[in-house]
């Protein structure tokens, strides 16, 4: 799946005579986009700058974020509107099992700093309690499945997703990872910069286990000996661009084989744990990976497993836990965004939200802010892109016409989801309270690990969603063949919909949004999935040999 994010500096459009009765209602407010231009520069020397400086020199980067553009500026917009609907959920005190008592609880427990303070670690001792009894390699891995249900990830992924050769199937996926930082190169690169960061990497770690209540000497030798051991994890990895073959990330196995690859896991007892079932066989990504595991897991000290998974269970929780455990970890995260403060208490709760319940805020943010009537609108945008990209294709010289035909079979089947979802996820198993933020955290993520295992052996679910409809963000997924487009992604900050024009919309959503999304289904690895979402070739030889040379 192909997820990706619009940075916008500016909205860069050659705007001329619309047709469009909406005109004149657009004309009504202020031309934002000749504000945008700098016309002292000219637009022969450098188009970027006329076009986008005036915006550049209004709007500097706030200290709380890494970069700023327009794209921002519709999330800080999305943000406040969410929050309205949040604080109308708290204030409306909503009967037990409704989409405003869950959202209105969640948003009571984590903006109640006072209670969040007094309660400190005590919301996850019992998991302190399970890795201080962690005696072997067999009550590690149990313990790591158990912390797995409830969001914390150690060891190595594992997900459920579609089969990428069978795409009416949901597999069971076994894939890398185990790593704190956010890719293996940072674990070997020798650079001044890169060497900083893993100096902070074992400040930060030191840092957490001091605060949880152990030794600062301890703490100190823990963290080198976890930032060791995340090392040799690392260097079983597979680099980035490694990542990007799919048939070498297909890897498919029978579950009695598991131990074939890695023998000290037992792989019955952790399925079992985590609620994988009615399957019979996995896709790994990296069997090296699994295997190179195994050794680790054998030769690495108890104690380290032990206190790397204490670390981790409380960094992936540090945003719900006391301030000193969030601060921490956003300073160390400065090395990676550039933000120069942490965001308010509020932002940081709704991105939460959202994480745990954000289809429930979705069904309330549609109601508002976005209208059948511009649903439609995207909707037959979108048929306007797939008709311009099928004309693109007609036009290649060095495709064969076979290849082309199946292009368009492809680009015809390619489904589209605009706005929000025709049927929407039901979160009344999801326990949602006042008493605290952390065990809100819990239960979420072990409602979406739930969720997620009971897809198995199960036919796939074509009209799922994987984003909220408030979302600034789209993507394609290959494994449906589809377009998924957020009611978010159309907003253009301080305007309706019915006041913006077609020259401006086919601009930043034809062209930015839906005409990007579209040609996912053609890039590297999106054109090796045929019209129905499976792996497979249906490019001749000589036609795959001349998208390979021009990308």
């Amino acid at each position: 799946m192909r997820f990706r994010f619009l940075w916008f500096a500016a909205i860069v459009l050659a705007v001329g005579n619309s047709c469009n009765s909406n005109v004149k209602t657009a004309t009504a407010k202020k031309d934002f986009l000749a504000e945008d231009l700098d016309t002292t520069v000219s637009p022969v020397t450098d188009f970027f700058d006329y076009a986008n400086g005036g915006w550049i020199k209004r709007n500097p980067i706030p200290a709380d974020q890494s970069g700023w553009g327009i794209g921002n500026l519709v999330i800080e917009e999305n943000l406040k509107r969410l929050r309205e609907i949040s604080e109308k959920a708290a204030g409306a005190h909503a009967a037990k099992g409704s989409s405003e008592q869950k959202i209105g609880d969640f948003w009571s427990a984590a903006m109640d700093s006072t209670k969040i303070e007094q309660n400190g670690l005590k919301p996850l001792q019992p998991y302190f309690d399970k890795i201080n009894s962690i005696a072997d390699v067999r009550s590690l891995v149990s313990t790591v499945a158990d912390l797995k249900k409830i969001g914390s990830f150690t060891l190595f992924s594992d997900f459920v997703a579609q089969d990428d050769k069978n795409s009416d199937v949901m597999t069971y996926k076994l894939w890398q990872g185990g790593i704190g930082l956010p890719e293996r190169e940072y674990y070997f690169k020798n650079d001044s910069a890169t060497i900083n960061i893993r100096n902070e990497y074992i400040n930060y770690i030191t840092k957490v286990l001091t605060m949880a209540g152990d030794d600062s000497i301890k703490a100190n030798e823990s963290a080198k000996n976890i930032l060791k051991l995340e090392t040799r994890l690392a260097q079983a990895s597979r680099k980035l661009e490694d990542l990007r073959d799919p048939y070498r990330n297909y890897n498919k196995m029978a579950i009695s084989d598991l131990p074939k690859m890695s023998s000290t896991i037992d792989w019955t007892n952790y399925l079992g744990i985590t609620g994988v079932a009615h399957i019979d066989s996995v896709v790994v990504g990296q069997p090296e990976f699994f295997s190179a595991l195994n050794t680790v897991l054998t030769t690495s000290p108890i104690n380290d497993w032990k206190t790397y998974v204490k670390f981790n269970l409380i960094n992936d929780f540090a945003g719900s836990l006391p301030e000193r455990f969030g601060l921490a970890a956003f300073n160390f995260s400065r090395l990676f965004s550039g933000a120069k403060e942490r965001r308010p208490r509020w932002k940081r709760v709704i991105a939460a939200e959202e994480n745990s319940m954000g289809e429930l805020l979705g069904q309330l943010y549609v109601k508002e802010f976005f209208t059948e009537t511009a649903k439609k609108r995207y909707s037959d945008m979108v048929e306007a892109i797939r008709e311009a990209l099928k004309a693109r294709i007609s036009k290649l010289t060095w495709m064969s016409d076979s290849t082309k035909q199946k292009a368009y079979v492809k680009l015809a089947a390619m489904k589209k989801k605009v706005g929000y979802p025709d049927k929407w996820k039901d979160f009344s198993a999801m326990n949602i309270g006042t008493g605290s933020y952390v065990q809100n955290s819990i239960n979420a993520n072990l409602w979406w690990h739930n969720y997620n295992m009971n897809k198995l052996g199960k036919p796939v679910d074509r009209d799922e969603w994987d984003m909220t409809p408030q979302t600034y963000n789209a993507y394609y997924n290959s494994s449906n063949n589809e377009i998924v487009l957020p009611a978010g992604i159309f907003t253009v900050p301080g305007y309706k919909d019915e006041e913006l024009d077609d020259a401006l919309v086919y601009g930043y959503a034809g062209a930015s949004t839906i005409g990007h999304e579209m040609t996912h289904g053609f890039d590297d690895e999106g054109r090796q999935y045929d019209a129905k979402g499976n792996l497979v070739s249906w490019w001749t030889p000589k036609d795959e040999a001349e998208f390979k040379k021009r990308s």
